[in-house]
């Protein structure tokens, strides 16, 4: 499983910074799902290898404008892309009369439908890139949910190792050996299937968090899971400044949850316009964020930054791979 951010701003962009969307992505698949899709989403994309004919299903997680302001104008770019494959939104009320409005007012044509499913009353949906997702609705100023992407794992997997070793010839007789107990080669050997079928492994799941100020809401969801990625708009010392009005969660409070979860994993994004690069700027550095999570969380903590692209592997160990795009160089 892999993931690349897209943006991690809060509320608006930066020099550095664009405001929400994330990929996430099976690596058996080229389908890819995007979670939050703020202003200048489309930019973005221009920078990293997802293309638009292959994106599977957009999940929102809530209707504040930097997490959806880029959707009419993505869409748009997906039909002037040669995209006809129908797409499916998963979002809250509101985005849909807000997308709509936006393709009758501007006289968009689509050569493909739209399907949107209400986030209210979604209990899973299974997508195409190879994931169950599953909603969790969260506390914000309005309704806001959370997604977890849970890989689908198949039933029995061939031991491929040990039948090239054997010399158990390729083709439809590996196919043969998921079906039968028994098999008898055309040399005479009889082979015993079970030997060379491997045991089901535990399907890996991340958690992705929209705008939440109660990160205990994700117990349940996080239990099985080996990432949680959550916002920490702000340090705990601004976000009792701001009071409750903004309805964010603040470094220590979600490391705090992680920790207490026992999550191998916590990438921390959205973060206030305030903190900068620590390239750019020694004052309000976005590094203020990562010493107050450290001082709660003993795991693997990452922050998010745009472009920088995440795998999870097989073991559930989370790491940063690369980044395909570097803003930061072209700033002074």
């Amino acid at each position: 499983m892999e993931f690349t951010f897209l943006g991690t701003s809060a509320g608006v962009p930066t020099k550095q910074r664009n405001v929400s969307a994330l990929v996430i992505k099976h690596v058996a698949s080229k389908r890819w799902c995007l979670v939050d899709c703020g202003e200048a989403t489309q930019h973005q994309l221009l920078h990293v290898p997802y293309s638009l004919i292959n994106l599977d299903t957009i999940f929102i997680t809530h209707v504040h404008g930097d997490h959806c302001y880029g959707l009419p104008g993505l869409i748009a770019s997906a039909a002037m892309a040669g995209r006809t494959q129908d797409l499916n939104i998963v979002a809250p009320k509101g985005i849909e009369e807000f997308v709509r409005t936006t393709i009758t007012c501007t006289d968009m044509h689509l050569p493909f439908a739209l399907h949107f499913i209400g986030v209210e009353t979604l209990v899973n949906i299974r997508v195409k890139s190879g994931f169950k997702v599953t909603a969790i609705a969260l506390s914000h100023r309005v309704p806001s949910y959370a997604y977890r992407f849970e890989e689908l794992v198949k039933d029995k997997h061939l031991d491929t190792e040990k039948l090239y070793r054997d010399g158990v010839p390729q083709g439809e007789l590996w196919g043969e050996v998921l079906k039968n107990t028994k098999l008898l080669l055309g040399d005479g050997r009889e082979l015993q299937c079970e030997d060379y079928i491997l045991p089901m492994r535990e399907p890996r799941s991340i958690v992705v968090g929209g705008d939440n100020d109660m990160p205990g809401l994700l117990m349940d969801a996080c239990e099985h899971s080996q990432v949680l990625i959550h916002e920490a708009t702000y340090t705990q010392e601004i976000s009792d400044r701001v009071g409750r009005g903004p309805r964010h969660s603040s470094a220590k409070d979600v490391a705090e949850f992680a920790e207490k979860s026992a999550l191998k994993n916590l990438v921390l994004t959205h973060f206030s316009a305030r903190y900068h690069h620590p390239d750019i700027t020694k004052s309000s550095s976005i590094t203020v964020l990562h010493d107050e999570a450290v001082e709660s969380y003993a795991g693997n903590l990452f922050l998010a930054e745009d472009f920088a692209n995440f795998q999870l592997d097989k073991d559930g160990i989370l790491s940063y791979k690369q980044k395909y795009y570097d803003r930061n160089k072209s700033i002074e």
